[in-house]
C-alpha cells in the first residue's frame, strides 16, 4: 500500500509528491493540444519532461515566426474585440468615458492581448494551412480563445479580485474575438469560393489555355473534384455544367457549378452549352460507373463520342501522391487528350459497325500500341473471328489476355510470327480465310532502323509484301495498310521502306481494279501518336518521374500529334468508307493531324500538367538531332496529287504509280541484298530506286545511275 505521501501512478506503484508537478504540466498540455493527446506523462523525470516541452514550444515559436503577420494580425483583433466588448458593456451602464473606466482599462487590455500572445501560439494556430481549414480547424479557434479567456479570468482574480473588469466583457469578448479570427482566415478562401459563381464563364480566363468540362454525377467525388479545382489557380479544367443521375436537381448548385438536370438531358444541355459558347472538350465521371445503369452510360459514351467529346475517369485532380515519395518527384497520370488543343472527329458509328460486324479480322503486330488499339476496337465492333498477328510473346500474350477480360465472348486466335515469314503467313491466312487485314506490324523507330537498315527492309518492305500477297491469295476483302508521315520526302531509313510499302499497296489496289478483284488496298497515313511505346509521351514521363531534366532533341522541332485512340478510329472510318463507297483507288487515306506541335511546348505542357513550373522545378535539356531525323514532318510529297475526300477528318493523297511488276523485281533484288546484310548496298540500292529519299548521311549513294524503278517513279 503506498504512503499518504505518496500517489499512485495509472499504470501501478507509486509516485512521490514531487510528481503532482508533473501531471500538472502533462494536464495543461493535454488541455493546449486538445483530447489527441493523454493527460498522463508517458515519463517520471523532471528533466525528460522540460526537454520535452522545451522541443514543442521550440517548434510553436518556430512556426509562428514564419507565420508572423497573422500572429500580429490576431493579437490586435484580441485587442479590437477586447475594446468593443469594453465599449457596449460600459456604455449600457453609462460608465464609457468615467476615469476607472480608462484605468481597468489601461491594465486589462495589454493583460489580455499578452495572454493572447502566449496562448496562441502554443495552442497550434500557426501550424496550419489555413488555405485548406475545415470545421475542425475552425473549432481549434474556439478552443484558443477559450484557454485565452481562462488563462485572462485567473491573471485577474489573482491580481485584482476580478474587480477590474465587468464579467460579462470576458464573455463577449471571446465571442467577438472568435467571430474576427474565422474571419480573417476566411480571406484565404475567399478566391476559391468565387472561382465557380454563377454567371462567371470562360471568357473571364481570357489568356489561359483552358478545357471547359462536363461533369456526370453530383456526389461526393464531384465536390472533392470541383474543391481540387477552386484551389488550384492554375488549374486548365472549367466545368460548366453537372448532369446528376437523381431527378429533381436541375437548376441547383455545387461548388458554384450549375446542375443541368439528368444523363437523359444531355443533348439538351448540350445544346443549351454551345448557344452560349460553353461547349465542353471533356465528360469527366465523377461517379461511380455503377451508379448508372448500364443503357444509360453507353448511351451517353455514344453520344459523347459522337460530339467528338473525351471521355475521362478518374479526374487527375483527385490523383494523389505517394506520401512516401520524400522529395522525388512523382507523375500523376496525364490525360494525353490535354496535350492536344483540338476536339476530337465525328465517328460514323454505323459505318464502323457494318464494316467490322460478323466479319473474321487479322491485325499484324496486335501487340503493339496501334495493333493494340485497333485489335479493342475491332472487338468492340462484334466481328465474327479476331486473329492476332505478333513476333513478340510477351505482347501477345498481353492482348490475348486483355482481350479475354474485355471481350472474352468474341472468338479469336493468337499467332507467334514474323510477317517476314510468308510461308507461316499463307498458311495462317488460308486456315482462317479473313474478311479484312489491319496491317500494323512493322519497325517504326527511327535511329533504330537507321542503324539497322537490313532488319527494317526485310520487315517493312518485304514483311508488307508478304502480308498483301496472303491477302490477295485468301481473297478477302480489303488490307489496310497503317503508314508514316515519316515516308514523305524521306530522310531516314523507316520513311523509305514504309514509303515502298506504300507504293507496293498502291499497285495492288489499281491492279485489282483494272482486273476486276474484290480486293482492296488501302494505306493509311498518319503522324506521331500520343503514348506509343518508344514514343515521346512515355519517355517524357519517365523523365518527369526522376525528376528531369526532359530532354529535347532541337527548340524548333515540330511533329503532328494525334492519341492512338483517334488515329484508329479515323483508320477504321477511312476503311469503312472506301470499301464501303469504293473510295480512294489508288489513293494514300491521309488524317487531318491539324497544325505541327514543337516538341519544347509539348514538353512544357506535360510540366504544367504535371504540377511543376517548367525551367524551374523541371529543367529542360537540348541534346541534337538523331540520325535520319527531320525539323519537322509533312503529310505531303511534293510530287503527290492532294484530292479532297468525303471521309470526315481524312484527306486524299495520289502518288505517282509504279507498275506491280516493277515493284516485285525491285524488292526481290532488295530481299537478298538485305539478308547478306550488306548495310552499304542496301542503302545505295534503296537510294537509287527511290528518289525521294534524301538522308544527308548517304547522299553518296543516292547520286548513283537511278535503278529502273526510280525512273518509273519519278
Amino acid at each position: 500500500m503506498a504512503s499518504p505521501i505518496e500517489l499512485q501512478r495509472p499504470g501501478g506503484g507509486a509516485l512521490g509528491l514531487h510528481a503532482i508537478p508533473l501531471y500538472a504540466a502533462s494536464i495543461a498540455r493535454h488541455l493546449l493540444n486538445g483530447p489527441a493527446s493523454s493527460p498522463w506523462p508517458s515519463f517520471v523525470s523532471r528533466n525528460e519532461l522540460y526537454h520535452h516541452l522545451r522541443q514543442r514550444t521550440a517548434k510553436r515559436l518556430k512556426a509562428t515566426r514564419s507565420n508572423l503577420g497573422l500572429y500580429a494580425g490576431d493579437l490586435a483583433l484580441a485587442a479590437v474585440a477586447f475594446l468593443l466588448a469594453s465599449a457596449v458593456r460600459l456604455g449600457l451602464e453609462g460608465q464609457a468615458t468615467s476615469p476607472d473606466s480608462f484605468r481597468a482599462l489601461s491594465y486589462a487590455l495589454p493583460l489580455f492581448v499578452a495572454t493572447c500572445a502566449l496562448i496562441f501560439p502554443m495552442t497550434c494556430l500557426y501550424r496550419r494551412n489555413w488555405r485548406y481549414a475545415s470545421v475542425a480547424d475552425l473549432l481549434d479557434i474556439v478552443r484558443a480563445v477559450a484557454i485565452a479567456s481562462l488563462g485572462f479570468v485567473i491573471c485577474l482574480f489573482l491580481t485584482t479580485r476580478f474587480d477590474a473588469v465587468p464579467r460579462s466583457v470576458v464573455v463577449m469578448q471571446a465571442l467577438l474575438l472568435t467571430f474576427l479570427l474565422v474571419g480573417a482566415r476566411m480571406r484565404f478562401k475567399i478566391a476559391e469560393i468565387r472561382r465557380f459563381e454563377p454567371g462567371t464563364g470562360v471568357a473571364t480566363k481570357s489568356g489561359r489555355d483552358i478545357v471547359p468540362v462536363l461533369l456526370v454525377g453530383a456526389g461526393d467525388i464531384a465536390d472533392l473534384y470541383l474543391r481540387a479545382l477552386q484551389r488550384d489557380g492554375t488549374a486548365r479544367h472549367w466545368p460548366v455544367g453537372i448532369l446528376d443521375r437523381a431527378t429533381g436537381t436541375a437548376g441547383n448548385l455545387l461548388r458554384g457549378v450549375p446542375i443541368l438536370g439528368t444523363i437523359a438531358d444531355f443533348d439538351e444541355a448540350m445544346g443549351d452549352l454551345e448557344a452560349r459558347g460553353l461547349k465542353p472538350r471533356h465528360l469527366i465521371f465523377t461517379e461511380t460507373i455503377s451508379s448508372f445503369t448500364d443503357p444509360e452510360m453507353k448511351a451517353l459514351i455514344d453520344r459523347a463520342d459522337r460530339l467528338g467529346i473525351a471521355i475521362s475517369r478518374p479526374a487527375p485532380a483527385l490523383e494523389l501522391r505517394n506520401p512516401n515519395a520524400g522529395n522525388r518527384l512523382e507523375l500523376r497520370p496525364i490525360e494525353l487528350t490535354d496535350l492536344l488543343e483540338r476536339s476530337q472527329t465525328t465517328l460514323d458509328r454505323d459505318a464502323l459497325h457494318r464494316l467490322i460486324h460478323g466479319c473474321r479480322v487479322v491485325v499484324t503486330g496486335a501487340g503493339g500500341s496501334i495493333g493494340r488499339e485497333l485489335t479493342l476496337q475491332v472487338a468492340g465492333l462484334g466481328p465474327a473471328e479476331i486473329v492476332l498477328i505478333e513476333s513478340c510473346e510477351f505482347n501477345l500474350y498481353a492482348i490475348d489476355l486483355e482481350l479475354s477480360e474485355k471481350h472474352g465472348s468474341t472468338p479469336r486466335k493468337a499467332y507467334l510470327c514474323n510477317v517476314r515469314d510468308a510461308g507461316r503467313l499463307n498458311e495462317i491466312f488460308a486456315r482462317h480465310k479473313p474478311d479484312l487485314v489491319f496491317h500494323a506490324a512493322a519497325l517504326k523507330h527511327v535511329p533504330m532502323v537507321e542503324m539497322n537498315p537490313c532488319e527494317g527492309i526485310l520487315t517493312n518492305v518485304i514483311g508488307s509484301m508478304n502480308v498483301a500477297e496472303a491477302t490477295r491469295a485468301c481473297g478477302a476483302r480489303a488490307m489496310v495498310q497503317i503508314s508514316t508521315d515519316k515516308v514523305v520526302n524521306a530522310t531516314s531509313v523507316m520513311g523509305a521502306t514504309k514509303r515502298l510499302a506504300e507504293l507496293y499497296c498502291q499497285a495492288l489496289d489499281l491492279a485489282g481494279e483494272r482486273s476486276d478483284e474484290r480486293t482492296r488496298f488501302m494505306t493509311v497515313r498518319f503522324g506521331n501518336v500520343l503514348g506509343s511505346s518508344g514514343s515521346l509521351i512515355p519517355l517524357f514521363e519517365r523523365q518527369l518521374a526522376r525528376g528531369g531534366p526532359l530532354t529535347v532533341t532541337h527548340p524548333d522541332m515540330k511533329r503532328f500529334f494525334m492519341t492512338i485512340r483517334e488515329a484508329v478510329e479515323l483508320t477504321l472510318q477511312a476503311s469503312a468508307y472506301g470499301l464501303e463507297k469504293r473510295l480512294g483507288l489508288g489513293e494514300i487515306f491521309v488524317l487531318d493531324m491539324g497544325e505541327p506541335i514543337k516538341i519544347i511546348d509539348m514538353a512544357r505542357r506535360m510540366i504544367k500538367l504535371a504540377g511543376y513550373r517548367p525551367g524551374e522545378d523541371i529543367k529542360i535539356d537540348f541534346v541534337g538531332c538523331r540520325p535520319g531525323e527531320k525539323l519537322f514532318e509533312e503529310l505531303f510529297d511534293a510530287d503527290e496529287e492532294r484530292v479532297a475526300s468525303p471521309v470526315p477528318g481524312v484527306f486524299g493523297a495520289v502518288p505517282h504509280p509504279v507498275p506491280l511488276q516493277e515493284l516485285r523485281q525491285a524488292f526481290e533484288g532488295l530481299e537478298k541484298l538485305a539478308h547478306t546484310g550488306d548495310t552499304h548496298s542496301v542503302i545505295g540500292f534503296v537510294a537509287r530506286i527511290l528518289p525521294s529519299y534524301q538522308n544527308p548521311l548517304h547522299q553518296d549513294l543516292a547520286d548513283a545511275e537511278p535503278a529502273p524503278l526510280a525512273r518509273a517513279a519519278g
